[in-house]
């Protein structure tokens, strides 16, 4: 009697994690320990894929545990890293698990850039696995029995999970394997097996009939739901599979009920309603006769029929004898209660009991993009501080080079270097003068050319094969039915456009400084020749020896001191704000355990706050100070100027002394722009070529997929019917045999397409054959016994047939639109006429009669045959 359903699995082709992975991972980290670990693991996964999908797997919980595991790592890794078209795009193909291909193509298979498909189809598997286990355990062992029902549990819940979630992991239509419909369907059959399994263990426990008819009649009630579905779902039935598996579930439907109502009998025996008992028996008796009769090839129930006949017999004889109970009617008996003790397993990765993470240290991509904005918000925290700090010292050494200070203090004797201008002259010498400024002004151009070049082969590359999908999808329209290429890149391109911005500004950025340089080409010059030559290009001016030691002197080197020491202390302050850590990773991955999400804005706020809330105040009085003592080297300055002896002479120097002050300070400016942009350009190219990767990278990935997707339509197109119809006489064409009828069944003829109005033409167009006396009627074997033998001349259409002696469907319950099962006739063939061993009827001619009864009308078939359909078109494959 224990027959049970399991399904096929899924076939992937070979796919190769190690290089893309590896990619991202040596982009992503730093080269050290921790990258070596992770790029083990890449390698340990695409070991496991190939042991989980590369080879045939034994019907054994071993093969079911590699499965798991590397299901689990799919659930392990799908955050941690950014698998999709336009970032890791990784293409997986699998085949439909139900579709064995045609005569000129493959089978079914759907290619997609999607870990959801890959974790769909992988469960998929695991839940057919699980069935296969269940199928083969021993059910006569209690320990096989518990564990066939835990896997059919498995493989249901598994079936209900990929219904739940296979339409919003897929950016496509599914194939039918995986479609809601068809595992919604396969989730309720493997569930009514469970319901089963727990039947028999309570049977072979020899339970209570009561408890045993309620399992008995839930699993019915489960069979019953899963035949339906099997039945009204269009899709379904064009798979062979579902077509072998509807009879076993309406066996089992009726089975299921038979033992209800068995035990159900024997609680009613029990409790003396003898007519009850009866009824019930009945029933189960026309439900194991409705099996034997139509399903006996797929279930067989002669010990259970023996078993209920047993019953029967015995109850009528005591009730007829003794009880004389009334015998009710099976629709007024009281319904059988229900006992559902499966419920389908939960799908909480991980499923695995040996499950190990490949990725463990690997923080997920939430908390690395998290990790990245806080990054981006702590920089722009630290060059807001710098930034301020910078300026204000630019400024400070703007205002004293218009003062020209502290120069103005040690040219005190009118005609010799003063010593802050000398020291800023080797200064300038010492890091390379005009020579060092015009080497990295020179280096530019290059770097910026080289990013450019960069940037521009990456957008090619989207640009050609964005142009190539296009010119397929208007060649194959509709067929063509895959994400648009310009939909794809509209991230892609945005961020080449961001690119090519900054690369727009740094040009400008690049032109200032160049127009700065130029402005100070001089002074730098001046400022870059010995002493001796440096002296004669300054004006002398009549000496002020008499200031040398007046208050105003000295209050004017106080100030100075004190602006040096601000200027020391900025530096301090800088390198100390530079410097600031915190790992915000721990935050964020506490923050996703907890809540399921991240709140990135709201952490990073707090803890930049909290990081440097202090050094805000610290800026804040350096610039206060700096103000005040500007003031103050201001006003002294002005008492300085009075005192001094002015004249033309004096004038002129001091206005070279002031530019060469300034000359210093923008050289200083210059080189550390100039350095900085060789850094910016330098840093850019790592990024373009982490973006020129990407590109290439999800470019290769749409290739595959395209020489994919064209190898489908290839098949496909090939698959399509491509014979023209032709016209046939009508003399040739005779109605196909009737489906499955009993009775007298006329010789099956070859049919052909033909068009209503090419069938009159015929006629005009061909000599009329000569007519023809029809084949004799015959009664076949399978004719229902005592049926009279038709004798006289076959009418236009065969006598209906009588109805079939056993039921058309289940008695209970009956289900709308199920077909009834009809006997095969003997002597049936449906192949060609002239293949019976049936003679034709010696032709006796009457005296007086013609040779041949004359030719039908035009366009009529001949007497003697059922009526020809008005169109019928040839067979060919379908894909």
């Amino acid at each position: 009697m224990a027959t049970f359903i399991s399904v096929p699995l899924k076939k992937s082709s070979e796919v190769d994690l190690v290089k893309p992975l590896s990619k991202f991972v040596t982009a992503s980290y730093p080269a050290g320990d921790e990258q070596s670990e992770y790029l083990r693991a890449v390698e340990e996964l695409n070991k496991l894929r190939k042991s989980a999908l590369g080879r045939p797997l034994d019907k054994h919980e071993s093969s079911l545990e590699i499965l798991l595991r590397y299901y689990d790592q799919l659930c392990s890794i799908e955050p941690k890293f950014p698998f999709c078209e336009n970032q890791l795009c990784l293409t997986f193909t699998w085949k439909d698990a139900f579709d064995k291909g045609s005569l000129f193509g493959g089978s079914v298979k759907l290619s997609l850039a999607s870990l959801g498909y890959e974790k769909t189809c992988v469960l998929f598997n695991c839940a057919a696995l699980a069935s296969q286990i269940a199928t083969e355990q021993n059910i006569d062992n209690d320990e096989c029995l518990k564990a066939a029902a835990k896997y059919y549990q498995l493989a249901s819940g598994a079936f209900s999970h990929i219904k739940d979630t296979v339409l919003s992991a897929l950016s496509r239509e599914p194939t039918m394997d995986i479609c809601p419909e068809t595992v919604g369907t396969l989730s309720t059959i493997m569930l009514a097996q469970a319901q089963e399994v727990f039947f028999l263990k309570a049977t072979s426990d020899r339970m209570k009939d009561a408890v045993i008819a309620k399992l008995a009649n839930q699993a019915a009630d489960f069979y019953g739901e899963a035949f339906k579905q099997c039945q009204y779902k269009d899709n379904l039935p064009k798979y062979f599979y579902f077509q072998e598996v509807l009879p076993v579930l309406a066996a089992k439907h009726c089975i299921m009920q038979a033992n209800a109502e068995l035990h159900q009998s024997i609680l009613a025996k029990q409790k003396k309603r003898f007519g009850e008992e009866i009824a019930r028996l009945q029933h189960a008796a026309e439900l194991v006769k409705t099996v034997a009769s139509r399903y006996d090839e797929y279930v067989s129930v002669k010990d259970l029929t023996d078993k209920i006949n047993r019953a029967l017999t015995a109850a009528k004889k005591d009730n007829d004898f003794i009880y004389h109970d009334r015998v009710p009617e099976v629709k007024d008996l009281e319904h059988i209660g229900k006992a559902a003790l499966v419920k389908a397993t939960a799908i909480t990765p991980p499923l695995s009991q040996k499950f190990t993470d490949l990725f463990e240290k690997m923080v997920p991509m939430a908390v690395q993009q998290s990790m990245g904005i806080y990054g981006q918000r702590k920089a722009d925290t630290v060059n807001r501080l710098v930034g301020m700090m910078r300026e204000a010292t630019n400024l400070c050494n703007g205002v004293l080079a218009s003062l020209n200070l502290p120069a103005a203090l040690e040219d005190l004797s009118g005609d010799s270097i003063p010593q802050s201008i000398a020291e800023k002259s080797r200064s300038i010498v010492g890091q390379g003068g005009l020579q060092n400024i015009e080497k990295l002004i020179r280096d530019l151009p290059e770097l910026l050319t080289r990013n450019r070049e960069i940037l521009d082969e990456s957008l090619k590359m989207l640009d050609d094969e964005e142009t190539t999908d296009n010119e397929l999808r208007s060649k194959f329209n509709q067929r063509w039915n895959r994400t648009p290429s310009g939909d794809l890149y509209k991230p892609l391109r945005a961020e080449g456009t961001n690119f090519r911005n900054v690369l727009d500004k740094a040009v400008q950025a690049d032109q200032v400084v160049r127009d700065r340089y130029n402005a100070q080409c001089d002074m730098i010059a001046l400022l870059c020749k010995p002493e001796n030559e440096l002296n004669g290009a300054i004006p002398s001016a009549n000496p002020t020896r008499t200031l040398q030691g007046s208050e105003v002197v000295n209050v004017l080197r106080s100030l100075l001191a004190q602006l040096d020491e601000v200027k020391k202390e900025r530096e301090m302050l800088e390198g100390e704000i530079k410097a600031v850590t915190f790992d915000m990773s721990t935050a964020f991955l506490k923050a996703l355990a907890q809540d399921g999400a991240i709140n990135e804005e709201q952490l990073s706020l707090s803890q930049l706050d909290q990081s440097y809330g202090s050094y805000n105040h610290k800026v804040s009085a350096s610039l206060s100070k700096q103000e005040e003592l500007l003031g103050q080297v201001q006003t002294s300055h002005q008492e300085f100027s009075s005192l001094k002896q002015s004249n033309n002479e004096a004038n002129q120097r001091e206005e070279v002394l002031k530019k060469l002050a300034s000359a210093h300070d923008s050289y200083v400016e210059i080189c550390n722009n100039l350095r900085e942009g060789t850094k910016f350009y330098n840093d850019l190219t790592e990024i373009l070529l982490k973006f020129q990767n990407k590109c290439s990278d999800i470019v290769f990935a749409r290739k595959t997929e395209r020489d994919e997707l064209l190898k489908e339509l290839q098949q496909s197109i090939a698959r399509e019917p491509s014979a023209p119809s032709f016209n046939v006489p009508a003399y040739q064409s005779t109605p196909a045999a009737p489906a499955l009828a009993p009775g007298p069944t006329p010789a099956p003829r070859t049919v052909f397409a033909q068009q209503p109005q090419q069938v009159q033409q015929q006629p005009q167009q061909k000599p009329q054959p000569p007519s023809r006396p029809p084949p004799p009627s015959f009664t076949p074997q399978a004719a229902s016994a005592g049926a009279p033998t038709p004798t006289g001349p076959p009418t236009s259409n065969p006598p209906p047939a009588a109805p079939p002696s056993q039921a058309q469907g289940p008695p209970y319950p009956t289900y709308q639109g199920y077909q009834g099962f009809y006997q095969m006739p003997m002597g049936y063939n449906p192949y060609a006429y002239g293949q019976y061993n049936m003679p034709y009827m010696p032709y006796q001619a009457a005296p007086g009669q013609g040779g041949f009864p004359g030719a039908p009308p035009a366009g009529q078939p001949y007497p003697g045959y059922p009526q020809q359909p008005p169109q019928q078109q040839p067979y060919y494959p379908q894909q």
